[in-house]
């Protein structure tokens, strides 16, 4: 899809921790998420909203800012969680350097891309955008449901963004599971069972190693 948002990164920007002098490299992208840090001298948690994000750091809103200089991990549903280290404070929040690794910065930019593109995505059908499906042979996965009931079920296929399960239970569109260990919400039924939407972007391997 031509029209989507592509996000280009270079070999050098997935080297080691990012420095507040290098942040102007990486393009920032408005990406309102709810979710909370926690402040790792204290294991103190309070909740934050991102408002823009990059792969070398975030800007939140926060009604508790921490210290410059402090380490804190910023978690969000839709992302999972990145060590940060903030180098600026505001009225009402602050901005934060990740110190990530090589491989989670390349996931992150393909979740990154996700999320801004997921609704074009949902709209030309998730089945037909692209990305590869893996067939897996039967294999039963533990499946817990929205209300804390566990089945054990066939995954019929996956990819990096979703799975199809074969299911005789039919959980609402919208209800949210957890499939094997990844939190995932239920998008479509079909004739076998439902099709699932994780909630963040999966690296090839890791989808593998954890259904294969």
């Amino acid at each position: 899809m031509s029209g989507m948002t592509q996000l280009k990164v270079r070999p050098e920007h997935l080297k080691g921790p990012t420095h507040q002098s290098d942040m102007r490299r990486y393009q920032r992208y408005n990406l309102p998420l709810l979710g909370r840090y926690m402040r790792v001298l204290t294991k103190d948690e309070s909740t934050c909203r991102l408002m823009d994000v990059s792969i070398g750091g975030a800007s939140v809103l926060a009604d508790i800012s921490p210290e410059i200089g402090e380490l804190v991990i910023l978690s969000f549903d839709e992302i999972g969680g990145l060590e940060s280290e903030v180098v600026r404070t505001v009225a009402g929040g602050f901005a934060a350097n990740f110190t990530a690794t090589h491989r989670r910065r390349q996931k992150l930019a393909a979740q990154i891309t996700w999320l801004l593109n997921r609704h074009e995505l949902a709209a030309a059908d998730q089945r037909r955008s692209g990305d590869e499906r893996i067939a897996l042979p039967p294999k039963p996965v533990r499946i817990e449901l929205d209300g804390g009931a566990v089945v054990e079920r066939n995954i019929i296929d996956v990819s990096i963004s979703g799975a199809s399960i074969d299911i005789s239970e039919r959980p609402p569109i919208g209800s949210k599971l957890v499939l094997g260990k990844l939190a995932a919400k239920v998008v479509r039924h079909h004739d076998r069972g439902v099709g699932v939407e994780f909630s963040y972007i999966q690296q090839f391997g890791d989808i593998r190693e954890d259904f294969g």
